[in-house]
């Protein structure tokens, strides 16, 4: 990595968790330790027997969409998700560097990360950069 780690590190004290009462869409969550974005979710309350919730689960590495069911004592750890929002400056062909325009720091992604944007993108374009324990996951061009 050719970015400095400290401006995109995040404070890990104590695992931090949702219960399965707090899934709310657009958490993000760790799910068969893979990072999740939960799409869509279902309080079922019924009449007999324990309560329940319906999840979607989207897994943000490989976009696998994956319907689950977790009883209502369940608890899963909140994913270490962050998004910037960083400029395109240029790549070298195997790394893409993007810039933060607020603390100018530069930040190195993959070739594989960029998928099928490479074709897309043009030096200024802003784009928001997914990191997953300080590791870039994805892009997005706005």
């Amino acid at each position: 990595m050719s970015y400095n780690q400290k401006s995109f590190h995040i404070n890990r004290g104590c695992m931090r968790i949702y219960h399965s009462n707090n899934f709310r869409s657009g958490r993000k969550i760790i799910f068969e330790n893979e990072p999740c974005l939960i799409e869509s979710s279902e309080f079922v309350k019924p009449g007999k027997g324990q309560s329940f919730v319906r999840v979607k689960l989207r897994k943000l590495l490989t976009k696998q969409l994956i319907e689950k069911t977790f009883k209502s004592t369940d608890s899963l750890e909140i994913a270490d998700i962050i998004e910037y929002t960083l400029s395109y400056l240029y790549n070298d062909g195997r790394f893409w560097y993007f810039i933060n325009n607020n603390t100018f720091e530069e930040l190195s992604v993959d070739e594989k990360i960029i998928g099928v944007h490479k074709k897309w993108l043009l030096e200024q374009d802003t784009c928001i950069v997914t990191l997953w324990n300080n590791q870039p996951i994805s892009i997005t061009p706005n």
